[in-house]
């Protein structure tokens, strides 16, 4: 429905389209909700399709949930939130069956029953996959249900603004990349599923849209970030590219050697080998990079023992980007390979259901922390996370929208965004470019705020912050144009990609330990008498400052969740 010329209305409007955004949408549907999703790119070009290996459940009857609660509590390192961990993987083996049921044409074993690989730090082979194209299909499966359902969809239009009236989120205010037109969202409930910022980093394995939008403008409207220092390192994005090699490869049998041939995780995780947890993958490659076993900054993963027929059959993605973003075939040679931003466990903080502390701003997927991955998400719960929270914070707003008031969002806040606008396309071409500003700010993070963090090194990165942020004040823009500028999308996600920045950046300094993916080199221990808290940040308004408080990890009080040495 349209009211004002520029002032849409509608229940629930769900701002991003991956596949947290597109399972909340179809189950609040089923309640007769009136849901809008807006997307800054088409649905089917969300960054879900980038997930390769697989989605994680007990389906078997010899495996359990209660096996994957206890492998996911300390994969997390001990400081994920159990109830909600709990909750993920109950609703784990209906959540993928369902997704079955839908269409989604997994990988079957002879006898019909969905495949299941091995997958990083897992006591059961428990990941359910669709070759190496996992999200994709689940995305495309996902997809037909929403166009079923008649769900409207802005698509290729980006969020500038939640906007807070009087302490409860209103709606947003979004800019048509293709019209180059300003608008509102009204809406009871705004529930964000944006994804991560990847592209804080200057390598990542995420798409150049993984900006964390949502994150930062909810940030800025008066939501808590929970956790933000935890960033997972992929253990295998490609040399050059960044671009993700599925955990899938490891748990197909792959190996990973240095430049003597030496098949080198027998050294740090003698037990599960390529298949530790993450983080402790991570380590160990950048290890062996420092101490000089690497070749041009990376290490291998060798799959020439699988044989061309299984490659073929079980990682075509893979031999098809190592060969054309490597050149190299790996049924024949090792494709290179070194620890890429991929992750992040932190974000906006919800409640298991996904409501913030903010009336009328839900999260979920990427873009929210629950917190189901703690310090170290394990491979094949980041799928489960959106398809389960996404259909549970669907399924709790489907009940309660109902009930609601439509809160008023004022023409003014669509007129303040039009204004920024404006103010940023004719300012003249005097300062400097948003290209430059980005190029900066992810050199320094993948310098300074990576696999391992020295604390000479993050101040580093903290003293470039206030460099930036006057740069932004200057920042211009060489395309002039309304329509499909991307200058103008560019620098609009540079403030949202500095503050995510910033609060990644004083998380890690302010935490002195070492636990799953924050690796400090002056604190090597994981300190549970001090440390096994959530960080919350916050942004002071009055103080135009970041404010820190943390908070209780919480437990179920099971003795199998005791604290004991994560060792692979």
């Amino acid at each position: 429905m349209r009211t004002g010329g520029v002032m849409y209305k509608h229940d629930l409007i769900i701002v991003g389209a991956g596949l947290a955004g597109m399972r909340a949408a179809v189950e609040a549907v089923k309640a007769g909700v009136d849901v809008a999703v807006i997307s800054k790119v088409h649905p089917l070009r969300s960054h879900s399709c980038a997930a390769q290996g697989g989605i994680n459940a007990a389906i078997n009857p010899k495996d359990s949930w209660e096996s994957h609660a206890y492998d996911t509590v300390k994969g997390s390192d001990f400081i994920g939130d159990e109830d909600a961990i709990e909750l993920m993987c109950q609703e784990a083996p209906n959540s993928v069956l369902e997704m079955d049921r839908m269409g989604t044409p997994f990988s079957r074993l002879e006898d019909g029953l969905i495949a299941q690989r091995p997958f990083g730090a897992a006591s059961f082979d428990r990941t359910c996959y669709a070759a190496d194209r996992t999200g994709q299909v689940l995305l495309h499966t996902l997809w037909e249900q929403l166009v079923k359902a008649g769900v409207r969809v802005y698509e290729e239009c980006q969020i500038l603004k939640i906007s807070n009236v009087d302490g409860r989120i209103a709606g947003v205010v979004a800019y048509d990349i293709k019209k180059g037109e300003v608008f509102g969202v009204q809406a009871k409930v705004t529930l964000l599923c944006t994804g991560g910022y990847g592209r804080v980093f200057l390598t990542s394995t995420n798409a150049t849209a993984s900006t964390g939008d949502g994150m930062a403008l909810a940030y800025r409207a008066g939501a808590s970030l929970c956790d933000m220092e935890f960033v997972q390192f992929h253990p295998t994005g490609l040399r050059y590219s960044g671009i993700l090699v599925t955990e899938g490869a490891r748990g197909e049998g792959g190996y990973l050697i240095n430049k003597d041939g030496d098949r080198f995780m027998t050294k740090y995780a003698p037990n599960k080998l390529e298949l530790a947890s993450r983080d402790v993958v991570s380590r160990a490659e950048q290890t062996e990079i420092l101490e000089g076993r690497g070749v041009d900054g990376a290490i291998f993963l060798d799959l020439r023992h699988l044989g061309a027929q299984k490659i073929n059959e079980r990682l075509p993605q893979v031999r098809q980007l190592a060969r054309d973003l490597e050149g190299v075939d790996p049924v024949y040679t090792p494709i290179p390979v070194r620890p890429t931003a991929h992750y992040s466990m932190g974000g906006i903080r919800t409640n298991k259901y996904g409501e913030t502390i903010l009336p009328g701003l839900w999260a979920a997927g990427e873009s929210a922390c629950v917190s189901v991955h703690g310090a170290n998400r394990l491979g094949g719960n980041s799928l489960l996370d959106t398809i389960v929270f996404g259909y549970i914070a669907g399924r709790e707003l489907g009940a309660k929208l109902g009930s609601m008031e439509m809160p008023t969002l004022p023409a003014s806040e669509v007129q303040a965004v039009k204004d920024n606008i404006a103010q940023l396309v004719d300012r003249p071409n005097k300062g400097v470019r948003p290209a430059s500003i980005r190029e900066r700010l992810g050199e320094s993070m993948n310098a300074y705020v990576s696999v391992f963090r020295h604390p000479d090194n993050i101040q580093k990165a903290a003293d470039l912050i206030p460099t930036l942020r006057q740069d932004l004040t200057t920042m211009h823009l060489d395309d002039k144009s309304k329509v499909f500028n991307v200058d103008l999308l560019r620098a609009m996600e540079m403030q949202n990609l500095v503050d995510l920045a910033e609060t990644i950046i004083a998380g890690a300094i302010n935490r002195t330990e070492s636990r799953g993916a924050h690796s400090r080199v002056d604190f090597p221990e994981r300190d549970d008498e001090n440390w096994r808290k959530h960080t919350i940040t916050k942004w002071d308004n009055d103080a135009q400052t970041t404010a820190f408080s943390y908070e209780a990890v919480r437990t179920v009080g099971k003795d199998a969740y005791k604290l004991a040495v994560r060792s692979y």
